[in-house]
């Protein structure tokens, strides 16, 4: 099998092309495609999954079976599932479409399916709604999926992010198992993350395949791992708005302080009789494999989960229960997750998007303050964006999504920073200008960090707490 990308142009929905891409795959290669966010890496690869449209050149020698894992297909998956909420009636909400049922789709090798199931450790959750399940558990569904369904080639869009540490090297290792009968395409931002078994490396910038390099060539590999490790210095976090402050707190008592908690599903118990207290000042890193709880925990701070009102918790003065409202308790919080993300599907400019953060909204709908622009220009320019402030957050690439949505949680210098995987989905260069804003964060003696990671080598300076769980 030998697949050809000549001269193509390629236009995705009016708001990105890839531009005169000459590309050829032989049969017994496997390619990482990397880049910058924004750059195409993504869209190059979906090209081979029958993503966008040709505008001109010849795509030629594409396999009939092609199994995709991306952000983008997982999105549209849940996407279709909260359709089925908006096609009910009578006001009955849909328990959604089981794993089981998604899984097991036409063409699929239910062998197979069953014993990746074993190994990606889901067999307990088989009937449970797909939309129910966790980010890294859907994640993980996506993948079973793709390596399921009897594929000619695997095209991998950031498949490692999201997962915990053990399921990651299950998949290096169940992916290394099949380089002898189906080729790859990997899209990934993380050197440290290219499996050994990569023989090649596309480079992707601005909507054009700028380099590529086989891994054997050592110097072009060098230069091509300088390129992507360019380091970021002198960086100034913007201050607050003195006219939008945050009411102060008492200092000498716990931002948050959960005492015995619990979180049960039925008879599972997720979460068992947990103490835990964050002080002001005091930065904490919460790890733990898939399953294990942490965006139950976190939801239980942040007043989103239906347990947090039989459970024992003071967060920023408050005894929940007490009669304060979740817009009290979310006021001191600033928050980053992959599912804030999906949630934050709005067309609204980038400034207004790190404006929103003042007023912990999906959108802007107050009239933003002079001062409030200024900062959100000053954190457009820290973040290398200027000249896109009025273009529509809903086109970006997922990875300048999650830098837009960081600014946003910092713009207000909340109490307590809840980064849920901050870096998921980001190159390195941005993935070190994340880790370096959330290290001047920490030494901000106003600010607290609860830092959510999978990955040990992104620890942060100034984090000296951490919490681990563990999957029961």
């Amino acid at each position: 099998m030998t697949i050809r990308l000549d001269d193509l142009t390629v236009n995705f929905d009016e708001r990105f092309q890839l531009n005169n891409i000459n590309w050829q795959l032989e049969d017994d290669q496997h390619w990482v495609v990397t880049g910058a966010n924004g750059s195409g890496k993504s869209a190059l690869a979906a090209v081979l999954a029958g993503a966008g449209e040709i505008v001109s050149g010849n795509l030629q020698g594409v396999p009939p079976r092609v199994g995709l894992v991306s952000f983008e297909a997982q999105a549209e998956l849940i996407a279709a599932e909260l359709k089925k909420d908006d096609a009910d009636i009578m006001d009955v909400i849909a328990e959604g479409t089981p794993v089981r049922e998604i899984l097991l789709q036409p063409g699929s090798d239910a062998a197979l399916v069953d014993e990746l199931v074993e190994k990606f450790g889901l067999s307990a959750l088989m009937d449970r709604a797909f939309r129910k399940l966790s980010t890294g558990e859907s994640r993980k569904m996506m993948l079973i999926r793709a390596l399921a369904s009897q594929p000619d080639l695997l095209v991998l869009d950031e498949p490692f992010d999201g997962l915990d540490a053990a399921t990651l090297a299950m998949l290096q290792q169940y992916l290394a198992s099949l380089v002898e009968t189906i080729p790859m395409v990997l899209v990934l931002n993380r050197f440290d993350e290219f499996p050994d078994f990569i023989s090649h490396i596309a480079y992707v910038d601005k909507g054009r395949l700028a380099h590529q390099v086989a891994r054997n060539d050592e110097t072009a590999y060098a230069e091509l791992y300088k390129l992507l490790h360019l380091k970021t210095t002198e960086l100034e976090v913007p201050a607050a708005d003195p006219e939008t402050a945050i009411p102060a707190l008492d200092p000498t008592q716990p931002l948050v302080k959960l005492n015995g908690i619990n979180i049960r599903y039925g008879d599972t118990t997720v979460i068992g009789d947990l103490d835990w207290t964050i002080e002001p000042g005091k930065h904490w890193q919460l790890s733990g494999p898939n399953g294990s709880g942490k965006t139950g925990l976190l939801s239980l701070i942040t007043g989103d989960h239906p347990q947090c009102y039989v459970n024992d918790i003071f967060v920023f003065g408050f005894k929940r229960g007490s009669g304060e409202s979740i817009w009290q308790i979310k006021q001191f919080i600033g928050y980053v997750s992959t599912s804030l993300q999906w949630e934050y599907s709005v067309g609204t400019g980038l400034r207004n998007v790190i404006i929103s953060g003042f007023y912990d909204s999906i959108g802007l709908y107050t009239k933003a303050t002079e001062r409030q622009k200024q900062i959100a220009d000053q954190w457009l320019a820290l973040l290398g964006m200027s000249e896109r402030a009025d273009e529509p957050f809903n086109k970006l690439s997922y990875g300048d999504q999650r830098l837009l949505l960081i600014a946003r949680a910092m713009v207000k210098h909340p109490p307590l920073l809840i980064l849920d995987e901050p870096c998921l989905g980001l190159d390195d260069m941005n993935r070190q200008l994340v880790l370096a804003l959330i290290e001047k964060i920490c030494a901000d003696s106003e600010t607290t960090v609860l830092y959510v990671n999978h990955h040990p080598e992104d620890q942060i300076k100034g984090i000296d707490n951490y919490l681990e769980l563990d999957k029961r």
